[in-house]
């Protein structure tokens, strides 16, 4: 009984339970790849998902009287503790539900992805000369690497077959695993300054190839991801401790024009997925 009554006290905390479960609900069906038709040019689950967000955004900003006191202030605040959750729960690269809108934001990395591999030819200049080669050396492979992820990428969106997808998945895991095995050589550089460099530049590079693996897996079947994962010798985890959580929060934030904070809490929510799957 104190469930029912606690629903009839507590209408706005009720309402909002509501609507943070099916956020919650909404974002587990897109990343299972289950649309429940489409809605205009994207689909009912997303539809259902963006308005259950926005209420509750507004629910947040709902004003309070003074003669409401401390109570409905912290109330306030609690509601828009639970709108910034919601928020944070869908991943800014999970939410296209068709295989071409992600094929597209996919694409769509790739200008970055070229420039921030152009970012790491350009550092060895800023080393220490012993420091150069070696950073040359655990680069190498960048720009064939990346060139041919573009290509692949270009193609798959143009036609999205699994043969495709077969040879994107490929090439993401290919310098997924040239960026980490690159960070892991470039701390051990010994000279704060070329490591600081050194780091900044390969992560670049890395948060890119991070939001395109997130893209490449949430369009991949549970088999391709556990093939995907095994055939990745250096795991993230063993690369995180050098990662800046910050600055990769500002290269998605740029991307898709959203707030670093939330970008920022959905670098951790990625990288979390990644480790999980065995990345």
């Amino acid at each position: 009984m104190n469930f029912i009554s606690n629903i009839w006290k507590h209408p706005k905390t009720t309402a909002a339970g509501l609507l943070i479960a099916i956020v919650s609900v909404a974002g587990v069906l897109s990343q299972q790849g289950l649309s429940l038709g489409k809605a205009g040019t994207g689909t009912v689950v997303s539809l259902v998902s963006a308005l259950a967000t926005a209420l509750l955004g507004l629910m947040a900003k709902d004003p309070q009287t003074a003669s409401e006191g401390a109570s409905a202030q912290g109330n306030t605040a609690k509601l828009g503790a639970w709108a910034m959750i919601a928020l944070l729960l869908p991943l800014p690269w999970m939410q296209g539900c068709t295989a071409k809108g992600v094929a597209q934001d996919i694409v769509n990395w790739t200008p970055s992805l070229q420039s921030a591999v152009t970012t790491v030819d350009s550092t060895a200049a800023l080393l220490a000369p012993a420091d150069a080669p070696i950073f040359a050396a655990a680069t190498a492979g960048f720009d064939a690497a990346s060139n041919l992820l573009v290509a692949e990428a270009k193609a798959y969106l143009a036609d999205p077959t699994a043969g495709a997808l077969l040879q994107l998945q490929t090439m993401i895991v290919t310098l997924q695993q040239q960026v980490d095995s690159a960070l892991l050589q470039a701390a051990r550089i010994v000279n704060p300054s070329s490591q600081q460099h050194a780091l900044a530049a390969i992560q670049g590079v890395g948060t890119i190839v991070s939001a395109i693996l997130s893209l490449v897996q949430s369009i991949s079947s549970k088999a391709d991801v556990a093939r995907m994962a095994a055939d990745s010798g250096v795991k993230l985890a063993a690369v995180e401790p050098y990662l800046d959580q910050a600055f990769a929060a500002k290269i998605v934030a740029a991307h898709y024009g959203e707030r670093v904070e939330l970008a920022r809490a959905q670098v951790a929510q990625a990288e979390e997925m990644q480790i999980s799957a065995g990345f």
